[in-house]
């Protein structure tokens, strides 16, 4: 499981360090083969192949004729591309991709158990104080998220 926020840089040719913490995980895990797509937060979201493959698997098993599954679809899956840790721990991030999420140099790679999210860091820091400051929350927590105990 991948855990935590990270504050990372992008160099000039778009690639970003992963931090040593996860680098023995990825590489037991993919042999340092990730996928990288988009999010609809306009982040970017970071995968294992493995774990790319089941959400690939599930997203595609979804009706075709369902707008909104196709969306979903060309979104996640159309955007999907394939990365692979260096040798140096770096991923080379590619540059259609980093300008959806505005990452530029500053970044933060949030763990989110099975994959990461990456963030410019201004977007994410205004993004995390608005949803901290959001004190609206539903009154009906249907669902998975009514049972949820913290």
């Amino acid at each position: 499981m991948f855990r935590g926020a990270t504050q990372v840089t992008l160099d000039a040719k778009g690639r970003m360090v992963l931090p040593t913490r996860y680098r023995d995980r990825i590489a037991e895990r993919c042999q340092g083969n990730l996928v990288v797509t988009i999010d609809r937060d306009h982040c970017l979201l970071i995968y294992p192949l493995s774990e790319w493959e089941e959400i690939e698997r599930k997203l595609m098993r979804l009706p075709t004729l369902n707008e909104a599954a196709r969306k979903l679809q060309r979104l996640m899956v159309g955007h999907a591309t394939d990365v692979e840790l260096d040798a140096s721990g770096r991923l080379l991030l590619p540059p259609k991709l980093r300008e959806f999420a505005a990452l530029e140099r500053d970044a933060v790679l949030i763990g989110q158990g099975n994959r990461f999210e990456l963030w410019d860091e201004a977007r994410w820091n205004e993004r995390r104080d608005v949803w901290l400051a959001d004190t609206d929350l539903p009154a009906d927590l249907s669902g998975d998220l009514g049972n949820l105990s913290l």
